[in-house]
């Protein structure tokens, strides 16, 4: 049978879900799809995404690749899914690529975004399942002076859950983007990479939050940049906090009328 090859983009509030990957007796963001798209497809039919996200996070921007029938045109396939997904999860589009894209492989670079509420109002229920409601006082400037070193290409092993990389992996990420912006009600992170570890961008934010709110100096993050181990980096911030905004593709992996 021929097939298609097509690049969703979903968004999905996280707070429903054990993650992305899918689990035996666990509601995963994978299986949700998976089973839509038996169900369309007549056939089981794989959903791979551009990385895994943690139980209790949010995307706006997970790409995932499928290979179906060559009756499904990106736009049908779209309607079709959208129609029979449950309400927390949503296809925002889809790409029709060349054969041999791969979601997670052929990705150059990867967007998220953690969100930290630091008015009274974050801790209503509605801002809390997306935003981290902040309990301390923090200094703006030390939080923008706490992400310029993370700009560049450094090794994060201590800002990762140990034993989720390869023995050889070097745990190596090129960062391209790192800044606090302020918003109404906070303040928000943006970091941009070629690739990320497993619960990177919570160290992250979590050893930064330490440092803006005085429990840490300044210097760790540097020191922790240089460290071997991830014995004394901050706990992660919470998941519900944290966004996938996009994911990146070179040009000439989309199929164009």
């Amino acid at each position: 049978m021929a097939e298609r090859t097509v690049q969703l983009v979903l968004h999905y509030d996280g707070s429903g879900f054990s993650g992305w990957q899918r689990q035996p007796e666990q509601r995963t963001v994978q299986g949700v799809i998976e089973l839509a798209l038996e169900r369309l497809c007549g056939q089981p039919t794989a959903a791979v995404g551009s990385g895994r996200t943690d139980a209790g996070v949010h995307a706006r921007g997970q790409a995932v690749g499928v290979r179906v029938p060559e009756k499904w045109t990106p736009d049908a396939l779209r309607r079709a899914l959208n129609a029979i997904l449950p309400e927390d999860v949503w296809v925002a589009s889809a790409h029709e690529m060349r054969p041999e894209f791969h979601a997670r492989f052929s990705a150059t670079s990867r967007r998220y975004s953690y969100y930290v509420g630091t008015d009274d109002a974050a801790h209503s229920p509605f801002r809390r399942r997306t935003e981290y409601p902040f309990r301390f006082s923090l200094d703006p400037d030390a939080l923008r002076a706490a992400a310029k070193p993370l700009v560049g290409d450094h090794s994060f092993r201590a800002f990762a859950v140990k034993g989720t990389a390869p023995g050889d992996d070097q745990h190596r990420c090129e960062v391209r983007v790192a800044r606090w912006e302020d918003r109404p009600g906070g303040l928000v992170f943006e970091i941009e990479a070629n690739r990320f570890l497993h619960h990177m961008v919570r160290f992250l934010v979590g050893t930064m939050l330490d440092v803006a709110s005085g429990r840490r100096p300044l210097t760790d993050v540097t020191t922790l940049l240089a460290a071997t181990d991830n014995q004394e980096v901050s706990p992660p911030a919470p998941a519900n906090a944290l966004f996938l905004d996009a994911v990146d593709y070179p040009a000439d992996l989309y199929v164009t009328a």
